[in-house]
């Protein structure tokens, strides 16, 4: 049983509860997420809608729910079994499958798109080459391995970290350190943006944060690697 499973059923009340001070929702930060992953397959991959796309450590399926229906596949895994139920009931379009902490239960070269959100930073550091190994592994030559997660010179971030409760093992990584990661798995990091900057405003705000991609303020980061 893996730790996250005991967190199957609290999972976003506890995530709400350390971000309330942003007035947002999980759903809303997962949707910005999933909304950047859709840019990156379209710019560097090409059409999302025919490309075959794994979610790994996709826990109980927030960020895969505004993916189905966008993609051409979806795939997610994780090393909870009860947080794969609670992802399948959600997202029947998708395809899920337990995975082990070392592995992905995959050929090489299976996908188009591989990514991991807010997930490296539960991997022991000396475990992370290997586990972005692993992710270059099921990627096809000309996919992309995407990384997203908290970026720790955002006090904010920092502050919602320490009050999730299944963050007590977080060691976070910055952007750079996270692309430095992906260029030793093999792959050549091409992207290291800063994102969510803001909780408010419409599309025209939220366009306005690609001026800002490399600031060090985004409550959070991507970096992508190519294979």
């Amino acid at each position: 049983m893996s730790r996250f499973d005991s967190y199957t059923d609290s999972y976003e009340a506890a995530v709400e509860q350390s971000i309330g001070f942003s007035g947002q929702n999980v759903s809303y930060f997962a949707r910005r997420k999933a909304m950047h992953l859709l840019d990156v397959c379209r710019r560097r991959v090409g059409d999302p809608a025919k490309l075959s796309v794994l979610d790994v450590g996709c826990g109980i399926g927030i960020t895969d729910e505004h993916l189905v229906g966008h993609v051409g596949e979806l795939h997610g895994v994780d090393t909870a079994s009860e947080a794969l139920e609670r992802a399948a009931a959600r997202n029947p379009d998708a395809r899920y499958r337990t995975c082990s902490d070392d592995s992905l239960p995959f050929a090489s070269e299976t996908f188009d798109a591989a990514f991991a959100v807010c997930v490296i930073h539960h991997v022991n550091p000396a475990k992370r080459v290997a586990f972005a190994s692993e992710l270059r592994r099921v990627v096809r030559p000309g996919g992309v391995v995407v990384l997203f997660d908290h970026n720790p010179l955002n006090p904010l971030t920092r502050i919602a970290v320490s009050r999730c409760e299944f963050d007590d093992d977080a060691i976070l990584l910055g952007r750079h350190a996270a692309g430095e990661l992906l260029n030793n798995a093999g792959l050549r990091t091409v992207e290291r943006r800063y994102v969510v900057f803001f909780t408010r405003g419409g599309a025209r705000l939220h366009s306005a944060e690609r001026l800002l991609r490399a600031v060090p303020l985004g409550a959070q980061y991507y970096v992508v690697g190519a294979r």
